[in-house]
């Protein structure tokens, strides 16, 4: 059965005499590390869901429907025919009026078998450029977790890896110091221990 010693919290600050320098430094790089990870990676992902979930929201405050008209037959069996309304749709040529009364052309999605003149809702920006219909409140707010959550990540992984890299070279560091001591203490001892 091995011995195990109880766990001492905050050892790492503990006054000790045979604390090192090196010790002290370990302790507060690690401190550091860790609250920058938390902090960084906490305020960046909230940061960035709160920016995507507002552009979503100017989105669907300024993306509107319009109804534009198909300018050909869209080849395919048309619903009236007896074909298939399994939610198909194919691209074709669409033709919209922007605020100003200009006519404006574009590529939107349509049912199969449409004909000449068919309306068709498509979605335009402020300026009548064809867009894509907006995220509802409930998608935005899901994007923003996601989009901020990897933000998030992404984020806490700098602090985390700089304050590893660091450790690691204290690290090594620390077994260059005992290789130098030990081949100055090893001759005084008058024997090898190998």
């Amino acid at each position: 059965m091995a011995f195990r010693c109880p766990k001492v919290w905050l050892w790492r600050w503990r006054r000790n005499p045979l604390k090192r320098r090196a010790d002290t430094v370990e302790a507060w790089v690690l401190l550091g590390a860790g609250m920058l990870t938390v902090l960084g990676g906490v305020l960046a992902g909230l940061t960035v869901a709160r920016s995507v979930e507002q552009e979503l929201a100017r989105e669907r405050a300024e993306w509107r429907p319009v109804t534009a008209s198909l300018t050909k037959d869209v080849p395919g069996a048309s619903r009236a025919a007896g074909g298939a309304s399994n939610g198909e749709r194919v691209w074709a040529e669409v033709r919209w009026t922007v605020p100003d009364g200009s006519s404006r052309t574009g590529q939107a999605r349509v049912r199969p078998g449409s004909s000449v003149g068919t309306p068709v809702t498509v979605w335009t920006d402020r300026r009548g450029s064809l867009v894509t219909a907006p995220a509802s409140e409930s998608q935005a707010r899901v994007r923003a977790s996601l989009t901020g959550g990897l933000a998030g990540l992404s984020a806490a992984v700098v602090p985390l890896t700089g304050g590893r890299a660091l450790l690691a070279r204290l690290e090594r560091r620390r077994l260059d110091q005992w290789d130098l001591d030990w081949a100055r203490f090893d001759p005084l001892w008058g024997r090898r221990t190998g």
